[in-house]
């Protein structure tokens, strides 16, 4: 993981703890920060795919012609 993927993750970590959003499910904060930021790749990686199966290519994403 980059250390820019460390850092959201941290700074997940202290979000959940800071809000308490880890006492319903009684579920360690830093458990739910990293089932989260899989979430989070898992969607990114499907949107890629999905893309790709239309021929779509956002602009930030264009390849070079």
């Amino acid at each position: 993981m980059s250390s820019e993927g460390k850092t959201f993750l941290k700074e997940l970590e202290e979000l959940i703890n800071r809000h308490s959003m880890e006492n319903n499910s009684d579920t360690p904060d830093f458990l739910l920060a990293e089932y989260l930021c899989a979430c989070l790749t898992a969607y990114n990686k499907a949107t890629r795919r999905r893309d790709g199966w239309y021929n779509f290519h956002p602009f930030f994403r264009r390849p070079n012609k």
